[in-house]
Order: C-alpha cells, then structure tokens, then sequence
C-alpha cells in the first residue's frame, strides 16, 4: 500500500514519549523499561539519587536543567538516539567527502518540529532557537519538505508487479534468495 501525502507528512516530524515521565520511571522499576547500554553506565542503576541534564523550556528558551535520573529515562533515551544519529550523520558525510561532493548533512536540533514532549507547544527552528509560530509557518519549507515535494517523493513510488522486475527505487538483487536467478517464480498463483 503506497503512503498517503498526509500520512507521509506525519512520518516526517519526530516524535517520542515526554522527556520527564513518572511513567517511564514506573516501567523502569518494574523492569519493563531499560537504558541502552545499561551496563556501559557509571551509575548505582536504581537511579534513586542521580540526576540526569535534560533540555527544557525554560524562560522563552532552550536550556540544560538537572532532572531527577528515574524521571528523565525517556530523554536519556532520546539523546542516545541522537548520539547514534550523529555518527550516521558523520559515516555519511564522509562519504560525501570521499565523492569531492560539496555538501554535507546536520541534524536539526532536538527540539525542531516536535509533536509529543518538552518542545510540542514552542516552535523551534533547526538550531534550537524559539521563533514565533508565524515565523515558523513562513520558514517551514526551508527544513521540511513542501507538499511539492512530497507529491514529487510518492509519484516515484509507484510498484512494480511484473516477476524480474524490480520498482524504480529499489535496486536489483546480486541474486535471488538461496541462489536463485532475478525472475525465479517464488510464489505460483493457483487460478
């Protein structure tokens, strides 16, 4: 099934639980919820008296606030998404380096076109900057795709049900599964 332009626009703004959630701390305690890399973290692991640093709103701006450890499970999570984000980001860009492209990719700032959590009511821009919602509206498609874009995206989508051959975006196999050529009739239709 092809993604709609509105659903394909909703999968483009990040989303996660709130960074402060008692019910985050909850799952935790009962060993629903865990960190990632647990065991690579300096910490007594019960979290009952660490603090973590976690971005908030606070005054008109973004700032680094220390929060109680069990309460910020989710923004720790969310910065260790980042922190594996970041080294994509890096990977990629040196292959752009190695291709003399110049050009290279960022990602926006943690709190740019959320939806759920610390930055869904505030409108942020790509450096974390707080701009007014007018602003926003007006500079979107400088960060985001336009539904120009999006419709250009999914009229290159379009399947290809022939056996052997593959859809325009999807690249040809080196070879078919256990071996098999391209055009192998993995599934016979009985009529």
């Amino acid at each position: 099934m092809l993604l709609t332009l509105q659903r394909f626009k909703r999968r483009l703004t990040f989303t996660t639980q709130a960074e402060i959630s008692t019910n985050a701390a909850n799952s935790f305690h009962a060993g629903l919820k865990g960190r990632f890399r647990e065991l690579r973290i300096d910490d007594d692991h019960q979290l009952e008296n660490s603090t973590y640093p976690v971005a908030r709103v606070v005054d008109g701006s973004v700032q680094i606030v220390d929060t109680p450890a069990l309460s910020a499970i989710n923004a720790r999570l969310c910065d260790d998404y980042i922190d594996d984000c970041e080294k994509v980001m890096k990977r990629w860009n040196r292959v752009l380096d190695t291709y003399e492209i110049d050009y290279s990719l960022s990602l926006p700032h943690r709190a740019f076109s959320r939806a759920v959590g610390e930055f869904s009511d505030v409108f942020v821009d790509d450096k974390g900057t707080i701009i007014p919602e007018n602003e926003w509206h007006e500079r979107q498609t400088e960060w985001l795709a336009s539904d120009a874009d999006l419709e250009y995206i999914l009229s290159l989508m379009q399947p290809e049900l022939n056996a052997g051959k593959y859809a325009s975006w999807i690249a040809a196999p080196k070879a078919g599964i256990n071996g098999q050529p391209g055009n192998f009739e993995y599934v016979k239709v009985a009529a």
